[in-house]
Formats: structure tokens, sequence, C-alpha cells
């Protein structure tokens, strides 16, 4: 399986993934942007830093100038790309998949990385016509202004009382520490860093995962908790009861505080509740769904001037920053806690959510994947129905919708769906049964 995905180089390590790779995709980067300036990070993961060093050597054999910023969360990187002199950057991660796996996330600019890009990027180490030049390398310790900026931003309105769970992974000493700084009393739970990830997978957006940072909320007595997965973009929140929020619901909120004297457009995946979609009409936005992926969310975000954006993955995008951010986003759903008259709670389980399904993944082969979107498209004929392809096949029924879209890392296919009650969600999915039986559904 290709290691070059829409939004990012991305496989098991070593075998599909390894040192000469992250060469090869260094000399690549820096033969089409010559003499690019370039800042360089990377994640805890037990492999990041043999590839990072490949990954670096690949830059300056041809001739980028790079600065190492070290070990950190991927909003750090967004924040050097910000406020440093370069133009572009890149950090090895594998976001929130299991430890096995590596990868590597790059842009140039605010402009997320495309299919197009990445294909010439791949076009360009098949071909091994690499630029000779010499480049640079030194190094700068960009976490404490990332912190810093964090810090001066944020102040508790009161000392919540605030679970923190890294998962291990690269907001581990950042988020507490933070947190701590802007008054609140923190909890920290698998807050080591340890990039075998030994205590929860890195995915906080399954919610199964945050058995653990559910109960120690309610043990301590804390006001929220929050889950971040092993990059530190994304976040998962916890009301006071230990119960997972969902992550439409997260951003509702987000909508409520930050549309409220300032209407704008509000970015989310096509996937997401229809919750999303009447929050942002009720604050007077404009709703925009796109295709489910951190490159198409953030290109839309960027190109609308949304005030906020957001994934059911647990991505939260926001218009002051110009990118998204797990420690941003936490701060200000504390925040916006503090400032409330009521539990986390009482916030949440007053934004009403039709029954939707949560992404229910089957396998199904390469070469099968387009004649299962076919036969649930076909599923249209003969009903009031509405067909979208915005990304795989979605069908938007008066009282539902249901999406079938490709994955683009596994050999499986994606379904959610969603309807006004459970019953007739139910019929949805039986529908996807009838039409495809070998499904796993």
């Amino acid at each position: 399986m290709s290691i070059y995905k829409d939004c990012d180089i991305r496989g098991v390590y070593p075998t599909e993934i390894d040192e000469q790779a992250a060469y090869a995709v260094g000399r690549a980067l820096a033969t089409l942007r010559p003499g690019a300036r370039m800042a360089v990070g990377g994640d805890l993961r037990l492999s990041t830093p043999a590839l990072k060093a490949a990954f670096l050597r690949g830059l300056t054999d041809s001739g980028a100038a790079v600065t190492d910023i070290g070990a950190i969360p991927t909003p750090a990187l967004y924040y050097a790309l910000k406020h440093m002199d370069v133009d572009g950057g890149a950090t090895v991660t594998a976001s929130h998949n299991p430890p096995r796996y590596n990868g590597i996330k790059f842009m140039f600019g605010a402009t997320p990385v495309t299919r197009q890009v990445m294909d010439t990027v791949q076009q360009t180490v098949r071909a091994g016509a690499f630029r000779e030049a010499t480049g640079s390398l030194d190094a700068r310790d960009i976490l404490p202004e990332y912190m810093d900026s964090l810090a001066r931003r944020f102040t508790a309105p009161r000392p919540l009382k605030v679970v923190v769970d890294a998962g291990n992974g690269a907001m581990s000493e950042v988020a507490p520490a933070v947190l701590r700084r802007c008054g609140y009393d923190v909890e920290p739970l698998f807050c080591e860093p340890d990039g075998r990830f030994p205590n929860r997978d890195p995915n906080p957006a399954d919610y199964t995962h945050l058995g653990a940072v559910c109960r120690r909320v309610v043990e301590v007595g804390a006001d929220m908790g929050v889950a971040f997965d092993g990059d530190g973009d994304r976040a998962v929140f916890i009301d006071e009861r230990g119960r997972a929020v969902m992550n439409e619901k997260s951003l509702v909120l987000f909508i409520r505080l930050l549309l409220r004297d300032n209407p704008t457009p509000v970015v989310y995946d096509q996937k997401s509740s229809s919750a999303i979609k009447r929050a942002t009409l009720a604050m007077g936005g404009t709703p925009v769904p796109e295709r489910s992926g951190h490159a198409f969310i953030k290109k839309r975000f960027l190109e609308v001037g949304a005030a906020i954006a957001g994934e059911v993955s647990g991505h939260f995008f926001f218009g002051e920053l110009g990118y998204d951010d797990g420690l941003f986003a936490a701060l200000t759903m504390a925040e916006l806690l503090a400032g409330a008259d009521a539990p986390l709670s009482e916030l949440t389980d007053g934004i009403v959510c039709p029954p939707i399904t949560p992404d229910l993944r089957m396998h199904c082969p390469y070469d099968r994947q387009q004649a299962w979107l076919d036969r649930v498209e076909r599923l249209a004929e003969g009903r009031d129905c509405a067909v979208s392809h915005l990304d795989g096949v979605r069908l938007e029924f008066p009282d539902g919708w249901l999406l079938m879209r490709k994955s683009v890392t596994a050999e499986q296919v994606t379904l959610r769906a969603e309807a006004d009650t459970p019953q007739r969600l139910e019929e949805l999915l039986e529908m996807v049964r009838e039409a495809i039986p070998e499904a796993e559904l």
C-alpha cells in the first residue's frame, strides 16, 4: 500500500516507511522547492528520531536550509510556520495511528498539501532526479515560545479542575504545564512521554479508548476532562459525569461562542451531525460542508474565512490561529465552561443530535470499493433522495442521510448514517445490508 496519502505520508515502520523513504522524501521536497527554508519537528514515537534524522539529511542534501524545532506536538509546527521566517515545514508523526505507524506531515506556507502536490512528490521520489546542493541545519527550541503564546492568550475566569489525558503522546508535558499557567487545577493522566503508547490507543475519537479518563474525572471531582491524540492536534472532551462529549456537540459550543458577535461561515466534514448545520444557521452563520480529511477542511476553512471549523475526528480549527490546535481547543473549552452558569453535562445535553451511527468500517478490497459505492448510489432510484459525490456517495432523504466513502488508508469503506428516529436509522442501515449482503454491517 502506498505511503502517499491525500493529506500526508504515512505507513507502518519499517515495512512501509523507513529511513530510506524518509530520506528520499526530504530530497524530493528540497528539489521541488529549491533553497527552501524549512522548520522540522517530530513526535514521540520510537521510530521518529531515526526517520527524522534521515528526513533532515535528505532536505539538506538537496539544498534546504533547515531548522530543527525539536520534539513537538503538531500545533507547535503550525505556530512555527506562522512566527518563523521559513517557507514551509514538516513534522515526523503518524498522528492518531497506532505506535507501529509513522509518517511525515509537510506543508509550504499556510496552504495544506493537495493530492496533486503529493503525486508530484511521489513522482520525484520514483524518478530519483534530486537536486544536488549543500543545505544547512540549525536548531531552535520552539516549544517555550508556543507555550508562552497560549499562556498569554488565556486566563482562567475561575480555577476549574481539569483532567488531562495526553495518552503518553506529544502533549504529555506541554498541556498540563500550559493549563496550570493559565490558572487551572490539573490532574494529569498518562502524561509521561512514551512513544509506545502503553496506556491507550492514541486515537481519542474512538470513545472506547477513553474509559480511564472518564473514570478519573469522576474520581477526582473534575469539572471536565480532555484527551489528546498522539501528536496533539485533536482533542476530545469529557463532562463532569465522566461521559465523552460527542465532537459535534463540542463544535456546537464553539460555534455558539465564536459566532456570537461575528457570524461567519462554519466548515465541517459532511459526515457530521446535522446539529452543526442547525447551530450555524441559528447563529447567523453559513454552513459549509466539506469532504472529510484535515487538508480539505483546512483549505476550505482558510478560503471562506471561518471563525471555526471542525471534524468528527476532533480537529478544531480556529480563525484566530489559522489552523487546528488540540490545546487551544482545550483552553477555549475550559474558558467557555468557566464562564458558564451550568456544568458541561448540561451544556451538551441541551444540544439535540438526531440518532447517528459512529463510523462503521467494513473490510472491502480496493478493487471492490467503487462497486460498493455504486450499489449504494442505486438505492436512490425511485426514492425521494438527493445524491452528492463530495466524497464517496451521500444519499440525502427528507428524514435522514447515509454516506459511504472509501478509506484512504486501508482496504475499507466507511459508512455513517443519521435519521430523525432510531427506527428510520435502522431502516437506512437495512437498505445498505440488502444492497451489499457481503458487508459486515
